[in-house]
């Protein structure tokens, strides 16, 4: 195996555990107010919206065709995943910042609940 091979395989599992929106799903939802409603932003797009507009792109590639970049920006979201589900507030969070801004970077949180 390759170096290459070696970091896919060290985020792969992580990546198809937290990337739970399909790639028709995930374009939907960036067309939404709401999803351009949340997330840090210079005063244009925000870090997640960019950042779910990649992952789009990523989810439609073979896995044989990810780059090293590509592979450093799988594991990107999946600690961006991890720190940001770990600051669920309580109650309902259907219609909260915090699922919104899971959702750009491609993970909806009520999926796990399912």
């Amino acid at each position: 195996m390759t170096d290459h091979d070696d970091e896919l395989a060290d985020v792969w599992d992580d990546w198809r555990r937290d990337v739970n929106m399909a790639p028709k799903e995930l374009e939907q939802w960036l067309e939404t107010e709401e999803s351009r409603s949340v997330g840090d932003s210079d005063g244009g797009e925000s870090t997640g919206h960019r950042s779910g507009r990649r992952i789009v792109t990523l989810l439609r590639k073979k896995k044989t065709e990810l780059t090293r970049d590509d592979i450093a920006w799988m594991r990107k979201v999946v600690g961006y995943v991890a720190r940001h589900g770990a600051q669920r507030p309580h109650g309902d969070v259907t219609e909260t910042r915090w699922r919104y801004s899971l959702m750009n970077w491609g993970h909806d949180p009520l999926k796990d609940e399912g």
